[in-house]
C-alpha cells in the first residue's frame, strides 16, 4: 500500500473493520497537526504528547462511531480540544489560567504578514508570541484553529462547543488584539 494513494476515507473504513495498520497511517498522517494544536494550547510538551496520545487512543476506540469519514479532521480536533479542556478540569477545578497556550513555532509564522507589516522570522515570533499572550485562552484557541489548523467557524463551532456567532466573534476580536499589538511591534 502506498501512503500518499490511499485516502483518509479509505483508511477509516479499514480502521472501522479492525485493521490497526490502516488506523496507524491516518495517525502518521495527523499526530503532528494534532501534536501542535495541543501544544500550542497548554504550552507543555510532556502533557501536548500524553494528551495527544489519549486523543488517539479514543478516536481508535470510537472510529466505528463516526458517521460521516469526511468529518475526520474536525472530529479528531473535537476530541483534542475535549482531552485539554478535561485535563485543566483535573489540574485546576477552580481558577482557569486564560494564559494556557503560549508556546508558538516561529519557523511556521515567519512568512507571516500582518496588514501590510512584514516582520524577519525572529522579529515576527516574538512579536506574535507576545500578541497572543494578550488574548483571552478562548480567543488564542480560536485563532490557532481558523489560522494555523485552516478551519472553517461552522467547524470551528463544532469543535468548541459553542454558537459560530461566537467564534466569529471570538476571532474578530482576537484580531483586533493582534493588530493593535503588532501595530506596536
Amino acid at each position: 500500500m502506498i501512503f500518499r494513494d490511499v485516502e483518509d476515507r479509505d483508511l477509516i473504513l479499514r480502521a472501522r473493520k479492525g485493521d490497526v495498520e490502516s488506523y496507524n497511517i491516518l495517525v502518521s498522517r495527523w499526530e503532528k497537526r494534532v501534536y501542535n494544536y495541543i501544544l500550542r494550547v497548554v504550552g507543555n510538551r510532556d502533557d501536548a504528547l500524553d494528551l495527544c496520545q489519549d486523543t488517539f487512543l479514543k478516536a481508535y476506540r470510537g472510529i466505528a462511531k463516526l458517521n460521516d469519514p469526511a468529518r475526520f479532521p474536525q472530529w479528531l480536533f473535537r476530541i483534542a480540544h475535549n482531552e485539554t479542556t478535561s485535563m485543566y478540569r483535573r489540574k485546576k477545578p477552580v481558577v482557569e489560567d486564560e494564559n494556557l497556550e503560549q508556546s508558538v513555532d516561529p519557523a511556521s509564522l515567519a512568512r507571516a504578514r500582518f496588514d501590510g507589516m512584514t516582520f524577519g522570522a525572529a522579529e515576527l515570533g516574538l512579536a506574535v508570541e507576545q500578541a497572543l499572550e494578550r488574548l483571552s485562552g478562548e480567543q488564542r484557541q480560536v485563532v490557532l484553529l481558523k489560522v494555523y489548523q485552516g478551519f472553517k467557524f461552522a467547524e470551528i463551532a463544532k469543535i468548541t462547543g459553542c454558537p459560530s456567532s461566537t467564534v466569529k466573534s471570538r476571532f474578530y476580536s482576537a484580531l483586533n488584539v493582534l493588530q493593535g499589538a503588532l501595530a506596536m511591534a
